[in-house]
């Protein structure tokens, strides 16, 4: 007598089963990918956040218009001293608008560092005119004598006016004097600041510029 014999099922996926396994593969690659896509232009957006933040830390958008600053003496000879200081800001090429309301001078000579915030207190020229309040330690002035916001833009050019005698009232301190080094330091709210460094000349006329 024969026995029975077992045989396995080989039978092996149809072809509507195959398909629905490829497409779940297909469905769940893409998926996959379309995740990893959004995290990377985040990623490469929230980097190039990142780089034009720190170009612009890094980099003034405020430059000297000219060469020179200059001085305005309440001793001429070589026993001078400078009494007033000024000079003229622009925009570097291809900068930002500054505000200069949001400004901080910063002035070193012999041994005195100041620290002064542009503000209504210590304002030298009220309405963005040129006229002096005795008591200002630094003015902000459009060359053309118009009142504006004080944001300097594109093919603007303002005036600078450190007083020099405020300063040593309000102080303590001594006017700089012939043979001093002088740094001024204008520093925007955004960006690197403006550094002028100035030897002041051994000898002083009215106005002198260095």
């Amino acid at each position: 007598m024969g026995g029975w014999r077992l045989r396995k099922d080989r039978k092996g996926f149809t072809g509507l089963e195959a398909a629905i396994v490829l497409i779940a593969f297909v469905t769940v690659a893409a998926i996959f990918s379309y995740v990893m896509l959004g995290a990377g232009f985040y990623t490469a957006q929230k980097g190039k956040q990142s780089v034009d933040t720190g170009v612009k830390q890094a980099s003034s958008a405020l430059e000297m218009d000219g060469q020179y600053i200059y001085l305005v003496a309440e001793e001429t000879g070589s026993d001078g001293n400078v009494s007033e200081i000024f000079f003229y800001v622009t925009l570097t090429a291809g900068g930002t608008p500054v505000d200069l309301n949001k400004t901080v001078l910063a002035i070193r000579w012999k041994d005195y560092y100041y620290q002064i915030p542009y503000n209504e207190s210590t304002s030298l020229a009220p309405n963005g005119t040129d006229q002096h309040k005795p008591w200002g330690y630094f003015g902000i002035v459009h060359i053309d004598g118009r009142q504006f916001d004080n944001l300097l833009e594109k093919n603007e050019k303002y005036k600078i006016i450190i007083n020099m005698t405020a300063i040593k009232d309000g102080y303590g301190a001594e006017l700089p004097e012939t043979n001093d080094d002088i740094t001024i330091e204008l520093k925007p709210s955004i960006g690197a600041p403006l550094i002028i460094n100035k030897h002041i000349p051994p000898s002083l006329t009215n106005l002198t510029y260095i």
